[in-house]
């Protein structure tokens, strides 16, 4: 899973993404609405953080030939949080159940339900406890 952002490489921290279902614009909104307001709550706090959005397009066949562009697949956003000395926090949506994943650095990704909980669980885990 490398995602790429301005050029830049993303670290591995990034939790897997998830290709969001057809007829899947407005889920993707949906989610992206939800990581946004994760987003506020954690600026309100002075921390950093974009969203990335990533589309797939196959560009050629099996045996190497150009193809037609067919069907992109469209993953679910996700949240990137720089914190100190390099570490990240990604948060997305679950597929299902509409949960929030957040993925700390050194530790599994955890499930999330509220945004104020997201941001209180990133806050946190920054050096110092948060502002």
């Amino acid at each position: 899973m490398a995602g790429e952002t301005a050029g830049a490489r993303l670290p591995a921290a990034h939790v897997s993404k998830t290709v969001v279902e057809e007829r899947s614009d407005t889920t993707a909104e949906r989610h992206d609405g939800r990581l946004a307001v994760v987003q506020q709550l954690l600026k309100a706090h002075g921390v950093h953080s974009y969203a990335v959005h990533t589309i797939s397009l196959k560009l050629s066949g099996d045996d190497g030939q150009p193809i037609p562009l067919g069907e992109p697949k469209l993953y679910a956003p996700e949240l990137v949080v720089h914190g100190d000395a390099g570490r990240v926090v990604t948060v997305t949506m679950g597929a299902r159940s509409g949960c929030y994943l957040v993925s700390l650095p050194g530790s599994t990704p955890q499930t999330v339900r509220e945004a104020r909980q997201v941001a209180d669980l990133i806050l946190t885990a920054q050096p110092g406890g948060g502002s």
